[in-house]
């Protein structure tokens, strides 16, 4: 951890003994890590997501709020509302303080040992997704990079370009816990300072005066879908990344940091978006942001552009291989991310060479919010009507135990994201995709209200019955 990257001893699942340092594979996986091996404090959450959310995404997302229609004050109010999001991320991650464990082994609470399993394995993919976006964008930085050096032209360079941004991002997940926070907090200096420039050099010229014609129920309600989908698209994890620190850590401090982090962040990059987006054609939009810098400057934010790709694909990528052990892949987290890493690799390639990157882009955000929303809108129920307080053995028992319910399936759970994928399905509206209810709503798409129904439902379902845990 962060200004302790030498303390902790950590005993793996496999009974072997580490130590949780930086540039050593970390051996902890879904276990619990015992009290006296955990450390940190509420700040390293604040390195965290303040440096994994310097990616050019935001930069993106602020651009596509402005393309459907809105004004650049209109889309900065967006942006804003969702850096606020970073607020239930903060929360999310107070399970990991009081049980030591990741986030989906926290969810078995919510949806039982066995009912876990389905909506684990539909986060693991979209947060495959979510790193392939990321790769791409980084790959396609470093090889405007090289075609500035002279080297351009067939495949060869993009292959390159993508070789080098998955081996950045793998070598830190593998590493692990400790690697992952020491590398995110040392790029946040570096990138907070070459995105600081980026926003000073933009925001200037930006296109301040309203659009020719107010924008209507769908270009708010598209806008909104994409901005908030990069935070939602962090439920599943915060707990992998609090889950060091003491018990006795301050809920409150950890909540207040991560949403700082996050909010920072995700605003000054989803800011300069829009602004860039008043200025230039943004269709490419790491060439049209490019071409509103000085000369001087362009290789500068080329590679701001990979590094930011790369901090958001390593915690990404290191959750994923924490998800698969929640799966039940019988392997150690520093052999399941290979598969993840492997995954991702095929599907930056499907990206890169077969399919349109923009388009991809704009229908993956806009189905993202059809999964994360009601996942996270029952996961953030239930850690209420618990008060954030869990059998720590129940949940990780293979059978039987304070979570096992009917048979391992939890109907409260279920049935309430159940009714959320459904009522986010039913009004989405996207390339992929359109909701039978998104022409009677005026072409409003609601995707994002499916976590207030699964909430709700949850609520209503399982209030009474689940408690907080006594020890």
């Amino acid at each position: 951890m962060l200004g302790h990257e030498t303390a902790a001893v950590t005993t793996g699942t496999a009974g072997t003994t580490g130590r949780d340092e930086v540039f050593q594979i970390e051996e902890h996986g879904i276990d619990p890590i015992p009290d006296a091996e955990r450390h940190g404090s509420a700040k390293d959450v604040f390195w965290l997501w303040f440096g994994s959310n310097l990616t050019f995404t935001y930069v993106i997302n602020g651009a596509l709020a402005v393309a459907f229609g809105l004004s650049f004050w209109q889309a900065t109010a967006v942006v804003v509302t969702g850096g606020l999001a970073f607020l239930a991320i903060g929360a999310a991650g107070l399970s990991g303080v009081r049980t030591g464990t990741a986030t989906l082994v926290v969810s078995r609470a919510a949806f039982g040992r066995r009912g876990n399993w389905p909506a684990g394995l539909l986060n693991w993919i979209v947060s495959i997704g979510y790193t392939v976006v990321n790769t791409v964008v980084g790959t396609l930085a470093l090889e405007a990079f090289l075609a500035d050096l002279g080297w351009s032209g067939g495949h060869a360079p993009r292959a390159l370009a993508l070789a080098v941004t998955l081996a950045l991002t793998f070598a830190v997940a593998l590493w692990g816990h400790a690697t992952v926070q020491f590398a995110e907090r040392w790029m946040a200096y570096v990138l907070a300072v070459g995105f600081a420039a980026l926003v000073v050099l933009v925001l200037p010229g930006a296109d301040t005066s309203a659009p020719a014609a107010a924008p209507g129920a769908q270009a708010w309600s598209l806008a909104f879908v994409v901005v908030l989908a990069g935070p939602f698209s962090y439920l599943p994890m915060p707990a992998d990344y609090t889950r060091y620190l003491p018990r006795a850590t301050s809920l409150k401090a950890v909540t207040r940091s991560a949403a700082l982090g996050g909010f920072l962040s995700s605003v000054a990059l989803g800011v300069a978006g829009a602004a860039a987006a008043t200025q230039a054609d943004m269709t490419d939009a790491v060439a049209g942001a490019e071409g509103l810098l000085p000369g001087w400057f362009q290789p500068l934010f080329l590679a701001l552009v990979l590094g930011g790709s790369v901090t958001n694909s390593i915690i990404t990528l290191y959750s994923s291989s924490l998800n698969l052990q929640v799966l039940g892949i019988p392997w150690s987290r520093a052999r399941a991310i290979v598969i993840s890493a492997a995954v991702t690799a095929v599907g930056s390639l499907g990206a890169l060479f077969l399919t349109d990157f923009t388009t991809s882009l704009l229908s993956f955000l806009s189905l993202l919010i059809i999964v994360f929303a009601p996942w996270g809108g029952v996961f953030l129920a239930d850690m209420v009507l618990r008060r954030c307080t869990y059998d720590s053995a129940g949940l990780h028992a293979d059978t039987g135990g304070a979570y096992w319910y009917r048979s391992g399936w939890h109907p409260a759970g279920l049935t309430a994201l159940l009714a959320g994928l459904v009522f986010s399905a039913l009004t989405c509206d996207s390339e992929l995709w359109t909701g039978p209810l998104v022409a009677p709503l005026g072409g409003a798409d609601l995707t994002l209200l499916g976590a207030a129904v699964s909430a709700l439902v949850y609520v209503l379902l399982a209030r009474g019955r689940v408690t907080p845990h006594r020890p």
